[in-house]
C-alpha cells in the first residue's frame, strides 16, 4: 500500500485528506477521525476488498469523481478536524 496508508485487522488507515475526501465521494463512511501524534488527523476507514480497490484507482489516476460533491466532503471533513480539538 502506498506509505500514507497503514492497516490493522480491521481498518485502513490515511491521513491524506484528498484520499478520505475521494473515498467519501464514492460511498464510503469515516469510521473515526483521531489526532495522531504529529497533530495530523488519521482517517479509519472499514476495511473491505473494495475499498483496496478504489484506493488503488486513486493513485493510479483512474478515479473520477463529482467535483462539487468532491468539494464539499473536503469542507466537511475539514469542519471535522477543527472540531476535534
Amino acid at each position: 500500500m502506498h506509505n500514507k496508508l497503514q492497516e490493522d485487522t480491521f481498518f485502513t488507515k490515511t491521513t491524506d485528506i484528498s484520499l478520505c475526501a475521494a473515498l467519501c465521494c464514492v460511498g464510503f463512511k469515516i469510521a473515526e477521525i483521531e489526532q495522531g501524534p504529529n497533530g495530523r488527523a488519521i482517517f479509519s476507514f472499514e476495511k473491505s476488498e473494495k475499498l483496496d480497490n478504489v484506493i488503488k484507482r486513486y493513485f493510479n489516476h483512474e478515479l473520477k469523481v463529482e467535483p462539487s460533491a468532491y468539494f464539499n466532503f473536503l469542507k466537511e471533513i475539514k469542519t471535522q478536524i477543527y472540531n476535534l480539538g
